[in-house]
């Protein structure tokens, strides 16, 4: 799946996916980035909460966002995939700037959105400068090879990790969130070694990556981000290992990335700037 061309005349817009339990009363920078991304007080973020039965959870980002003083935050209660046809869900992405997709299980979000009109329409905006950013399940959902579930640890087995299709806004990258926090570097780098034209990006609780239309994302946020460029990998055991096994990966690159970092998915280099000593 190759990502929505869009508009020539435009550039693609921000493509934000965030770790998961991103801090929304103190200190919030990631959101508070985000409205401001969206045009502050002329933002317009619909918030779409498929992912989860808590009933409430879709009603606290959009107060969230109100109070952050974005202009319009409707709720999308999508449930069915029927409700992704419907022009009264449709017509509510006419005046977007943004789009937040909240946290729970991204099966749910794959199975009841993907490949319907709404899909189809955040792919298209997205490519015509729509701002997308979830967080957890919304988060994993973004590219198109999507982390469907597997196993915590650090080793890495056929068995770490179960891919489905995502909604392809980025084909470059697979993404995993709860990542120090759950120990999920054995299913990332399963997911790689599945996939070695992807690079493995883990995302922190309470860090998100800003991957802007050059293909270049900053760290925001109050934990890091694991980067794990399989480009010069020289054997890799996954083809021929039983379930259980763990497997060979040798010359994977890794990186560790923290607030204010940049990594270029395209030359596959970290930017680091380097501040001044304090005196």
């Amino acid at each position: 799946m190759v990502p929505s061309r869009g508009s020539r005349l435009k550039n693609r817009g921000f493509i934000i996916p965030i770790g998961g339990a991103v801090r929304k009363r103190k200190n919030p920078i990631i959101l508070e980035k985000f409205v401001e991304l969206c045009g502050g007080k002329k933002a317009v973020i619909p918030v779409i909460a498929t992912a989860t039965k808590e009933p409430d959870v879709g009603a606290e980002y959009v107060q969230l966002f109100s109070e952050m003083g974005a202009k319009k935050v409707p709720f999308l209660d999508i449930q069915t995939r029927a409700d992704c046809q419907k022009d009264e869900i449709l017509s509510q992405f006419n005046e977007a700037t943004g789009i937040f997709m909240t946290g729970g299980n991204q099966l749910r979000l794959s199975t009841i959105i993907g490949g319907t009109p709404v899909a189809q329409l955040i792919r298209k905006m997205n490519a015509d400068g729509l701002h997308f950013a979830g967080t957890s399940a919304g988060a994993a959902i973004i590219p198109e090879h999507m982390i469907a579930g597997g196993r915590s640890g650090s080793t890495p087995t056929p068995r770490s990790v179960s891919l489905s299709p995502g909604l392809g806004l980025t084909n470059s990258v697979v993404i995993d969130q709860h990542f120090r926090q759950r120990n999920r570097l054995g299913r990332l780098l399963s997911a790689v070694a599945y996939n070695p034209f992807l690079i493995g990006i883990g995302i922190d609780e309470d860090t998100a990556i800003f991957i802007d239309y050059k293909n270049i994302f900053e760290v925001a946020g109050s934990g890091a981000v694991t980067v794990v460029d399989p480009s010069n990998i020289q054997h890799s055991s996954m083809s021929t290992a039983r379930r259980g096994d763990a497997i060979n990966i040798v010359d994977v690159k890794l990186h560790i990335l923290a607030d204010g970092a940049k990594y270029n998915l395209h030359s596959k280099e970290a930017i680091i700037t380097i501040s001044p000593e304090k005196k």
